[in-house]
């Protein structure tokens, strides 16, 4: 019975427009997360200000897009 469910559950839902089964999905997805972590979006708030002030003050290494992908390019080469 519960194979039945869930053919007639994914078929349905492989039917809804493209936004309804993202959402579906991020709803599904986040049903399966633990709770969420009360001291994470400060903690990530105070990340980004830091990383925000290395940018403006000079002393973060900048790269540009191309120069980025060359590299991931390499790297993936090693593997």
């Amino acid at each position: 019975m519960a194979n039945r469910i869930m053919d007639r559950l994914r078929s349905e839902a492989l039917n809804l427009p493209r936004a309804d089964r993202a959402e579906l999905a991020c709803e599904l997805v986040q049903s399966l997360d633990g709770p969420a972590d009360a001291d994470a979006a400060s903690e990530w708030d105070a990340e980004i200000l830091r990383r925000l002030e290395q940018v403006t003050s000079g002393s973060a290494g900048i790269v540009d897009r191309a120069e980025f992908a060359r590299r991931m390019r390499e790297r993936l080469a090693r593997l």
